[in-house]
This record gives C-alpha cells, structure tokens and sequence, in this order.
C-alpha cells in the first residue's frame, strides 16, 4: 500500500493541526509536544493529529541498526490514544517515504489530512535526506498554506533533553527511576514466560524466564523490585536481568521471582513494571551465599513495593 493510500483510509471530519515522528515511548517530551498541538488546534478551531511512523525511519535506511524500542507499535498507539488527541495516524516508513521531497510529503498530509497547520520540535526536519528543515519548512508553509508551530523541547531537571535516546540511555544503566521520570511512568516490559534451565526452581526460588521481543528495550543487568502483571493480577516480584554469573552463564536472561505465588507460568505472557533497581549482578562464591543475598533481595523488594506510591 502506497503512503497515498494509508493516509487516504483516514476520512477525516475537518482541517488539522499534525506533528509528526516515530513517538517511540511516547515520554515527556513527546506529551509536551502533543499539548502544544492540541493547544494550538483548538485556538484555531482545528482536529489535533498525530502522525506516527510504524518502523524508526535509521531501522530502513540503514541495515545495521539495530532497533530498541521503548514501547510496541500498540502500546505506542494506546498510549497516543490517551492524550487529547482527535486521531493518531500510523504510516508505513519505507524507501520510497525516504524518497519524497519534504514538500511532496507535505501535499499528501494537506490532500489526504487536511492539514493546515504543521506543530514540531526544534531540531525536527523531514524529506529526502533531511531537507526539510526548520528554515524550508517555514519558506513551504508560506508557499503551500499552512502554518508552522515551533515548539521548544522539554528538558529534565538535569538540563538534558527529554528524548526517546536520553531514556534509551538511562534504561541501558538500569536508572528505572529516572526512566519513569522522564517517561511520565514506569517503564513496562513484556514476553511469554519460557522454560529456563529450572535452576531456580532447584534452589527453592523458582523464577519465570520472559523472552521480549528482540527489538524490544530491556533495562541494564541487574537486580530489580518491579511488579509482575499477569491478566487482572499485579503482583511483587524481585527480576533478574543478565547472565547469572555464579554459574557461568552467558546467555543473558531477564527472569523474575514472583513473590507468593504458586503457580505454572509456562506459556502465559507476563508485563514487568520496574520501579527500582538493587544492585549489580555479583558472582558469588557460593551457592549459600547466593541464596543469603536472594533473601535480601526478596525482603527489600517487598519494603520498597509495599512502599511504592502510584506513577
């Protein structure tokens, strides 16, 4: 299906105000961003729309990327689908998008979306290779009708730009609080529950083995207190991401200790909601001392769930 054709399905009721981007994580810059749209459709009597990007645009221009997404395609869209927006628009990010000249993308919105007004972030720019900048998109909203709404980006309260490689970031050092800080809420991950070597279960403290997406984000190794979301149910658990080093592992695993629970998980798909990290994956000298540190773990992991306030 052409771009033509995908942005063509959506009839839409009235002229729109649209931003456009991946929005992977949809953080707290990209909300900001989205306030500013739908401020500025209503001002001015407008739908506010979104325009996302199924694929990350570097995932198709260059085969070595290797994509980390922070949310799915769905979640992505859920999550649009909770701000104040009138529509999301998902489109296909392929070579011959990549192709078109900023004005040619331009005119399909306008024919197909209706656009009037274009609402972007500083450093945005769009078209083939880039060049539709700031300055040509001002000198195109002249030409083509439509105005352009600069919006400042949102920095956190280290001064640093609030955007998806910043989380990205912050994630691969397992700071999950900070994560949720610049997401808004606390960073989920999810995949159906695989056998494991069953060491866990030997020792006394079986674990779930949850294989996510490969493109899917994971926070860095380490040990975690998070919530284990299985259907309706949340419960504690304390996670395990990385190579379990006091057996000599080298696969990396993310393996979660859902407390009081007693139960086969084979085959169910669980959501990890992290809220802190403990420590660093140790090697231990023994198979005792492993287990003393476990029971620290699980007894901090309690205090700090049980003292956890909403996010």
């Amino acid at each position: 299906m052409s771009i033509g054709d995908e942005l063509g399905a959506f009839a839409v009721r009235g002229d729109t105000a649209l931003t456009i981007g991946v929005f992977d994580g949809v953080h707290r810059g990209h909300t900001h961003l989205i306030s500013q749209l739908v401020g500025e459709a209503a001002s001015k009597g407008l739908l506010a729309g979104v325009v996302t990007f199924r694929e990350h645009p570097a995932a198709v221009l260059s085969p070595s990327f290797q994509a980390q997404y922070l949310t799915s395609f769905e979640d992505r869209l859920d999550l649009l689908g909770q701000t104040k927006i009138d529509l999301a628009v998902p489109i296909t990010f392929d070579r011959a998008l990549a192709s078109l000249a900023a004005g040619e993308f331009i005119s399909l919105l306008q024919e197909n979306l209706r656009m009037v007004s274009l609402v972007v972030g500083p450093d945005f720019a769009m078209g083939r290779k880039r060049e539709g900048t700031i300055e040509r998109l001002t000198e195109l909203g002249e030409e083509m009708g439509f105005t352009l709404k600069v919006v400042d980006g949102l920095k956190d309260d280290k001064g640093d730009a609030v955007r998806s490689t910043t989380v990205r970031s912050a994630l691969a050092e397992g700071d999950v609080e900070r994560v949720a800080h610049l997401l808004g809420r606390r960073f989920t991950m999810e995949g159906p529950v695989v056998s494991g070597e069953g060491r866990g279960g030997s020792l006394g403290i079986p674990t779930a083995n949850i294989a996510p997406p490969s493109e899917m984000a994971t926070p860095g190794d380490g040990i975690y207190a998070a919530y284990a979301h299985l259907d309706d149910r949340k419960m504690k658990a304390a996670v395990s991401i990385g190579t379990n080093p006091t057996f000599g592992g080298r696969d990396r695993t993310i393996e979660p200790f859902i407390l009081d629970f007693d139960g086969n998980l084979y085959g169910s798909t669980l959501r990890l909601e992290f809220v802190r990290r403990l420590r660093d994956q140790v090697k231990f000298d023994s198979v005792d001392s492993l287990l003393e540190q476990i029971d620290r773990d699980v007894a901090q992991t309690r205090q700090i769930l049980e003292n956890a306030t909403p996010c």
